[in-house]
């Protein structure tokens, strides 16, 4: 759990979906669409120009290849630069994948203290929540994640002040998930057909300190 995107593969995140009712705490699922087998790869602040230049003159990439050059957006993610020099914007983006299915997964199986740490204490009660409802009412989900389509910054703000730094991440996956009742009768979902996932998670973190993991800090579409 050293390395950065060790550390960001813990990041504290939600997974989206159950039966209608969970669209209140989670994400937007499409209809439903064949599975493929090959899995693609891919607030509000005064607007000011991004102090994000590498030595040699020019724009750092690394910010400006996931947000406009002139947003409050890249000037948040040049701020947390400063404090720390080793942030990869790219590399948050490559551990937020896999914290998405490695959350999400852990709330269709039910098992939310596998990621309790890395879920802000809002977060963590919002899915209990559905998790209990879901076990009273006698539902089991089999869910089976198929991959990612889009993986994306949304938006980043920095408070100065604090220097906690919040990262919202877009998600567009596909999954498969079947939720049968007390009696094994299939009340949503089909098997073997996946639908698509929409969501913008957000992560927080007080850069420069040294707890080095991301929690999520809310959901939505």
């Amino acid at each position: 759990m050293n390395s950065p995107i060790l550390q960001l593969l813990v990041l504290a995140g939600i997974a989206v979906f159950l039966i209608l009712r969970l669209k209140s705490v989670l994400g937007t699922r499409d209809g439903f669409e064949p599975t493929h087998s090959d899995t693609p790869q891919s607030p509000s602040v005064p607007n000011r120009r991004a102090e994000f230049e590498v030595i040699e003159g020019g724009p750092d990439h690394d910010i400006v290849d996931h947000v406009a050059e002139d947003s409050a957006a890249a000037a948040a993610l040049a701020d947390m630069k400063r404090i720390e020099p080793n942030f990869s914007v790219t590399e948050f983006l490559q551990g937020a994948r896999g914290a998405y299915e490695m959350i999400l997964m852990a709330f269709e199986n039910g098992k939310l203290d596998e990621v309790t740490p890395f879920l802000s204490e809002d977060v963590y009660e919002a899915f209990v929540q559905v998790v209990d409802a879901r076990h009273e009412q006698g539902l089991t989900i089999e869910a089976e994640f198929v991959g990612l389509r889009e993986t994306s910054l949304s938006d980043a703000t920095f408070d100065q002040t604090t220097n906690s730094a919040e990262i919202s991440v877009k998600f567009i996956g596909e999954l498969i998930s079947v939720v049968k009742d007390a009696n094994g009768e299939i009340i949503e979902g089909k098997p073997g057909q996946s639908k698509k996932q929409r969501d913008i998670w957000t992560f927080e973190r007080v850069m420069g300190s040294g707890d080095p993991n991301w929690r999520l800090v809310a959901t939505g579409e």
